[in-house]
């Protein structure tokens, strides 16, 4: 072996053994709270990858989509034909309506069901994908939003994605990643391309 070789041998033996002391002293077990935010492109797409990840290990997950509910998604496609329910908003993005009752409304009506899934011991993950943007609006009350992801069953993990979180949804994660924008095709005159985008 060469000391090249050795010297990397080493370093990762190093590696693992750390890696496999803070593995064992991991000990807790419940449902998480993961926060998928910034401004970058792909949060949902991360948190549609959560929900993919629950159903192939046979868990129950279900999915409720703030703002682009109203076209067609590739995810929903995909996994409402593998037993993942969706309540979505179906307004489209707020610019468009342009219509704050409406889409306080329909934001309410979402919620609801939301509410319905974060007491229901059955349900693994439930993703609240763009939330963040409701509780900007104020199309919903950060404080209810908070305590029902509070009061969740303890096996249940809950993924919100958007922008902008709230501080208060912040405070009650236990993961918090943060999608930065560096470059974005859109920018560039590139039209949204289906199967990639959506």
């Amino acid at each position: 072996m060469s000391k090249d070789q050795d010297k990397h041998q080493q370093r990762q033996e190093k590696l693992k053994q750390s890696v496999d002391e803070k593995v064992a002293e991991a000990s807790i077990e419940k449902g998480l709270v993961l926060v998928i935010t910034g401004n970058g492109k792909g949060k949902s797409t991360a948190g549609f990858g959560n929900v993919a990840r629950a159903t192939g290990h046979g868990f129950k997950a279900v999915v409720a989509q703030f703002i682009k509910g109203g076209w067609e998604c590739g995810e929903r496609n995909l996994l409402a034909n593998n037993g993942v329910e969706f309540a979505t908003m179906a307004t489209g993005f707020t610019w468009e309506t342009q219509n704050r009752e409406l889409d306080s409304q329909a934001a309410q009506e979402i919620w609801q069901r939301c509410k319905q899934w974060l007491s229901d011991p059955s349900i693994y993950l439930v993703l609240l994908d763009e939330i963040t943007y409701m509780l900007s609006y104020d199309y919903l009350d950060v404080d209810e939003v908070v305590e029902a992801i509070n009061q969740r069953p303890k096996e249940q993990t809950v993924v919100v994605t958007g922008r902008a979180c709230h501080r208060k949804v912040l405070d009650i994660a236990d993961t918090i990643s943060e999608v930065k924008n560096v470059k974005h095709a859109f920018d560039s005159g590139v039209k949204a391309r289906k199967g990639v985008d959506w």
